[in-house]
């Protein structure tokens, strides 16, 4: 029988985000450690390997990230070699990211990382749909009161 919680936290639906992403801190965090890598620099691996080079603003757009948030991280992830950044050569104010032999063979990790995060959260395909599907409505939704 689960215990029933009455705290005042209980019925707030941002601290059970909020604990959600602590958990999957420290699910990550052992996973991506080995590879030099935090999870915010395995999301931007994350898009380059999906979409290929990309200007800084356009991973801003993927993640929902500003520049001035992802250029230290950039920045950290040249320094371990793993992406390199270039300016644009038709227009100056842009700047390329692009992977690096490093930052592609890195990509072979993230089934193994992905298929750990399954096993632990132990849910079936249907239910990881409907889940990402009402964060994914939620967070829309927010994102629109906030700018809207």
């Amino acid at each position: 029988m689960s215990k029933i919680d009455h705290s005042p936290m209980a019925e707030m639906l941002c601290f059970d985000v909020y604990a959600l992403n602590l958990a999957f801190g420290r699910i990550y965090k052992p996973l991506l450690d080995p590879l030099g890598v935090t999870y915010p620099q395995y999301l931007v691996l994350m898009t380059l390997w999906r979409e290929g080079d990309l200007a800084v603003g356009e991973i801003g757009a993927h993640l929902g990230l500003d520049s001035s948030t992802l250029t230290p991280l950039l920045k950290r992830l040249e320094q371990n070699g793993m992406v390199m950044r270039r300016r644009d050569r038709r227009d100056e104010r842009r700047v390329i990211i692009s992977l690096t032999p490093k930052g592609r063979r890195l990509e072979a990790e993230e089934k193994r990382i992905e298929s750990c995060l399954v096993n632990v959260a132990k849910f079936s395909q249907e239910e990881k749909m409907a889940m990402q599907g009402l964060v994914q409505k939620l967070t829309t939704h927010l994102q629109a009161g906030v700018h809207g």
